[in-house]
């Protein structure tokens, strides 16, 4: 139900949102202590008064010596757009969907189990439907191979970025419903609910669901670790939720001191609930992974294994010297197993942040991104290369852009086609040197300039000879001489006869075992600078025995460093080889990796078979 005018819940959202919007100045982050005890003194509802029916609901869970909610709905008024409630009861089915999945995959959801796909795939489902734009990353280095599932909601500035993630996994002992269903299903319902508001947005909201969390934050680092170092700058905070459902729950949060606490302890100190630092989850959580690459992050917790003190059990209610969560990695971790108090609580403070983070609330101006592809190249004397420049509308209605560089060296000259475009718009950069270019390397910004300014930057090297020497630029294409220098997983350059080569003995074969498996290979290539018309070909056969003619269960996919070429799967499965050529002149001047990456799902083989590798400069 949404929120009352004159709720209880409405009237301490609205009056921490005032304490927060000022939370820049520290003298007046929260509301005092002596107005909050005031505000309980004089205002705790009778437990006969009507009430809501979601307030009647947490107040009917809440432990017996809980702090009391409090009305004081003259302060409702005060905010615009105050953060919407999270019915604890979306939340829960949420919770009944993980446990159901969990029954009919063995009891579990561990990563790499047909449990932990199963809960991927709904959690996916539910994102697309509601409009998000969703990928998975595949967890190659993860002990149970699987993948992560990345969220963004298509607003704010994408270099103004807020975190929430929460770790979709849990152990093959149970169905691991409040470790960690309770912070998947919140984030998942949370997600759903900005979807649904859709709100003008001043950040970029992503979401991630991570995967092998219980073998050692192994999804979460393999993330963080794929990040180039712009990216992880993009993000201004990660938040973490783990176990907020624990039913002898406490109130927890990580790093409980910083500003990147401050909504999330803001919304709970709002409750009276007098949260206090995570001690027991410090370093066990995916948190650790954003922290250690020096990442603001915080979250929520309720506890685990340790033991609720006395001190605690006065405040929140509940047993003291009991664990957090008695059934912690245990089979009885079911939805019995959750407090529907502490799970609303959290999921509501979840909201909260996400609105004081990344939700305007006033009357949003027009505003734009712009990014360029590639983000860097090298033009000889007499060449010329070229790049993307992109626009996306952020914020307001589209407007109109104009391009312009500057930072360019002596003889270099840049120009765009179009000069101006419409936010949303792309144009083509070109660089040109001439004969007699100053050489080096340089940095471009390139600025678009509508109703605010926007830029990107550009490295460019100018090199002091001209033209394409030309020639086959991959080592041992044909596999015919061992290994080197490809990098390959186990046994996929192999002469088996299972799949022929092409020609020869030897070929490249990714996958084919029928089970959930990824295989790579790969070669470090160098493009000559002036090589702008360089093909990269190879054969290609795929066989598989998957039955469907309309899902891609099984891919391969062709990168050239973190450019993405071009992806097949078993919806392409033909008799004998076929030869694919993909231009990748654009690169010329740098050196990348070439991949080739075979992903296979649990069930039914797919071969891809690769021979006759050539990457031909010209």
């Amino acid at each position: 139900m949404r929120r009352s005018a004159s709720g209880v819940r409405v009237a301490l959202v609205a009056s921490t949102a005032l304490a927060v919007a000022l939370a820049a100045h520290p003298a007046v982050a929260t509301p005092s202590a002596s107005t909050a005890a005031a505000v309980r003194a004089n205002a705790v509802a009778p437990a006969n008064a009507a009430v809501p029916a979601k307030i009647a609901v947490v107040a009917a869970a809440a432990p017996a010596h809980a702090p009391a909610l409090v009305s004081l709905p003259t302060v409702a008024n005060a905010v615009a757009l105050a953060a919407p409630d999270i019915a604890v009861a979306n939340v829960q089915a949420h919770l009944t969907q993980f446990g159901g999945i969990a029954s009919s995959n063995g009891g579990n959801r561990r990563a790499g189990s047909a449990g932990y796909t199963a809960s991927l795939n709904y959690v996916k489902s539910r994102l697309q439907a509601a409009g998000y734009t969703v990928s998975e990353q595949y967890c190659s280095s993860c002990t149970y191979p699987s993948n992560n599932l990345i969220a963004e909601w298509p607003g704010g500035p994408a270099d103004q970025v807020v975190m929430f993630g929460a770790h979709l996994d849990g152990v093959s002992a149970g169905p691991g419903i409040n470790d960690n269903a309770t912070g998947s299903a919140s984030l998942l319902e949370n997600a759903l609910v900005l979807a649904q508001q859709n709100p003008t947005m001043t950040k970029r909201v992503r979401f991630a669901w991570w995967t092998d969390e219980e073998q050692g934050l192994n999804g979460s680092r393999f993330y963080v670790n794929s990040l180039t170092s712009t990216q992880r700058g993009h993000i201004k905070g990660y938040y973490n939720f783990d176990m907020v459902g624990s039913v002898n729950g406490g109130y927890f949060i990580n790093r409980i001191t910083s500003t990147t606490a401050a909504p999330l302890k803001a919304y709970w100190d709002s409750l009276g609930l007098q949260p206090e630092e995570n001690v027991e989850g410090q370093g066990r959580s995916d948190d650790y992974s954003f922290q250690q690459a020096g990442i603001p992050t915080s979250g929520y917790a309720a506890g685990a294994s340790a033991r609720k003190t006395s001190a605690q059990a006065t405040k929140w209610g509940g047993t003291a010297n009991s664990a957090y969560d008695p059934c912690y990695h245990r089979s009885c971790d079911t939805t019995a197993n959750v407090s529907a108090t502490v799970l609303n609580r959290a999921a509501d403070g979840v909201a909260y942040a996400i609105w004081q983070l990344a939700v305007s609330t006033g009357t949003p101006g027009n505003d734009f991104s712009l990014a360029l592809s590639p983000t860097s190249g090298s033009v000889a004397r007499g060449g010329s290369r070229t790049a993307t420049v992109s626009t996306a509308t952020t914020a307001g209605s589209a407007q109109s852009v104009a391009l312009s560089a500057s930072g360019a060296p002596s003889g270099v000259t840049v120009s765009f086609s179009p000069s101006s475009v419409t936010s949303g718009g792309s144009a083509t950069m070109t660089v040109s040197a001439s004969a007699s270019a100053a050489t080096g390397t340089f940095t471009l910004t390139v600025t678009g300039t509508g109703s605010v300014t926007r830029s990107a930057t550009y490295a460019l090297t100018v090199t002091g000879t001209g033209g394409c020497a030309g020639g086959q630029l991959i080592g041992n294409g044909g596999f015919e001489s061992g290994t080197s220098p490809w990098t390959a997983s186990s046994g996929v350059i192999t002469n088996s006869a299972s799949q022929p080569a092409r020609t020869g003995s030897y070929k490249a074969w990714l996958d084919g075992y029928g089970r959930s498996r990824t295989d790579t290979l790969s070669q470090s290539v160098t493009l000559p600078a002036g090589c702008t018309a360089s093909t990269l070909s190879f054969w290609l056969h795929i066989d598989t025995a998957e039955t469907t003619s309309s899902t891609a269960y099984d891919r391969l996919t062709v990168r050239l460093g973190s450019a993405t070429l071009a992806t097949w799967s078993n919806l392409d499965a033909a008799a004998g080889y076929q030869q694919r050529t993909l231009n990748v002149g654009a690169y010329a001047g740098q050196t990348l990796t070439l991949t080739f990456t075979g992903v296979e799902d649990a069930s039914l083989q797919t071969s891809f078979v690769i021979d006759d590798v050539t990457l031909q400069a010209s």
